[in-house]
């Protein structure tokens, strides 16, 4: 997808609506937070979003390999900076895997596999922990306190994204395969980049209005989503979806 955000490092409420707006999807969402948390994040050379599941964490979205099995190696040993941060929801820092001797066989492991710091990030949302943003770099002694203050509010992006993706799920088990599979069509997100625009909120709020236009329609939520998306872009001009 094409880079809809510039480059500054600090991500607000326009950068969440451009992704929001532009990805059509759960995954693609998460796809491009990554990618543009990795980029606008000074020392981070990767970045993965671990997400936890009762059958275990899983990696839901990374930029390459090198986050992919640096995560992976913490999942096959239940042990990791990542997982601290996602099981104790603190900020967990890796100054050299090559010389940190914290979670058994894991700093060795990612330094096999290229990762010499890391910074991961806990997601709560609703007062439980539900993942961790994790940053990767090849460097020892990459990340710093700016690093931090950086990947910190682009985790805000993911809980807000999660906190409104499990409010569109119905009870857990629904949470749960929304968790999972992350791969249903979000119309309901398009919808709710679009209120953003439009009346200038978050997207929580965006969301609440949403489901308050159901609930006085007496129609279901995908419904009322769907049609706020089919109007805007039945209001495009020809050729004028491009543009998102």
């Amino acid at each position: 997808m094409v880079d809809t955000l510039g480059d500054s490092s600090v991500p607000d409420d326009a950068d969440l609506l451009a992704l929001l707006a532009a990805a059509g999807d759960l995954n693609a969402f998460l796809a491009d937070l990554v990618r543009l948390a990795a980029r606008q994040t000074p020392s981070a050379d990767a970045c993965g979003l671990t997400l936890s599941r009762r059958s275990g964490a899983v990696t839901v979205a990374c930029t390459d390999e090198l986050a992919e099995r640096a995560d992976e190696r913490q999942y096959e040993l239940d042990d990791g900076p990542c997982l601290q941060a996602m099981r104790e929801s603190v900020v967990v820092r890796v100054a050299d895997m090559a010389a940190d001797d914290r979670w058994g066989p894991y700093p060795s492991l990612a330094a096999q596999v290229g990762v010499r710091s890391s910074l991961s990030l806990p997601l709560v949302v609703e007062e439980r922990s539900r993942g961790a943003l994790n940053f990767y770099s090849t460097e020892p002694g990459s990340f710093t306190d700016r690093d931090e203050e950086v990947a910190t509010r682009w985790a805000a992006q993911a809980t807000g994204a999660l906190a409104v993706a499990l409010r569109i799920a119905d009870g857990d088990d629904r949470a749960e395969q929304l968790l999972g599979g992350l791969d249903s069509r979000t119309t309901i997100g398009q919808a709710i980049g679009l209120l953003m625009a439009q009346e200038r909120c978050r997207a929580e709020e965006a969301f609440r209005l949403l489901t308050l236009a159901s609930q006085r329609r007496n129609v279901k939520l995908r419904e009322v989503a769907a049609g706020i998306v089919e109007g805007f872009e039945a209001a495009l001009p020809e050729g004028g979806a491009g543009r998102w």
